[in-house]
């Protein structure tokens, strides 16, 4: 391989190697808003809350409600409150309810 096409390759191989996390995280969010909308959205249309609209998933909501976290967020969806379905972990594996807690909180501010 000439001097010329080995720098090509190198330089191509770490471009790759740079974005590769961006391209995850992007993934692992556009997963989130996916399981969010599948699961969650129908209850709560943009953020909002068609049950209890003094309960909208906005983090001032969310910390009046002492919900901070992906964790609390799991554990809500696990025990919620009245006029909420329970999504146990069989309903919504751990590692997809964590990605529908992280959609949230990166998503309604």
């Amino acid at each position: 391989m000439n001097m010329k096409k080995l720098i090509t390759v190198g330089v191509a191989t770490l471009a790759l190697a740079a974005f590769a996390p961006a391209c995850m995280a992007a993934a692992k969010a556009s997963k989130g808003e996916e399981l969010f909308k599948t699961h969650c959205a129908i209850c709560h249309p943009n953020g909002g809350n068609i049950i209890n609209p003094k309960k909208p998933l906005d983090k001032k909501a969310l910390a009046a409600n002492n919900i901070k976290s992906a964790k609390d967020i799991v554990n809500n969806m696990r025990n919620p409150g009245p006029g909420m379905n329970k999504f146990d972990e069989k309903t919504i594996p751990d590692k997809e309810a964590k990605m529908i807690a992280d959609y949230i909180l990166k998503t309604f501010k």
